[in-house]
């Protein structure tokens, strides 16, 4: 992650867009590519969802979305200072404790 996120600011660095890179910036255009991975699913059944990987030409603007996601994603975390990894762990922890195995497995009601 720590490489990535170098590679990510070194790259907004080399082309002076740190100055573009506001926090509010960061969250508008992460939530455009989110969008743009939704329209790839917005009209396949849940059975062409699950296997969408296996179309060559779907499976890779997929894999490109979700790389603009990441990169977005890495970048607004840094600009931040949050540790993504971290983060992530605190959030699993916590959706732990809220949705205990033994009350929560086969379901997908939220808490």
């Amino acid at each position: 992650m720590d490489d990535l996120t170098s590679r990510v600011r070194a790259f907004a660095e080399e082309r002076d867009w740190q100055q573009f890179h506001t926090p509010k910036n960061l969250a508008m255009a992460l939530a455009g590519e989110v969008g743009e991975l939704i329209a790839e699913f917005q009209w396949l059944t849940a059975e062409q969802s699950a296997i969408v990987m296996s179309d060559p030409d779907a499976g890779s603007r997929v894999r490109a979305e979700i790389g603009d996601v990441m990169i977005y994603l890495t970048r607004l975390a840094d600009v931040l200072g949050v540790d993504l990894v971290e983060a992530a762990q605190i959030k699993l922890e916590d959706s732990a404790r809220r949705y205990p195995v033994e009350q929560a497995r086969g379901s997908a009601t939220k808490r």
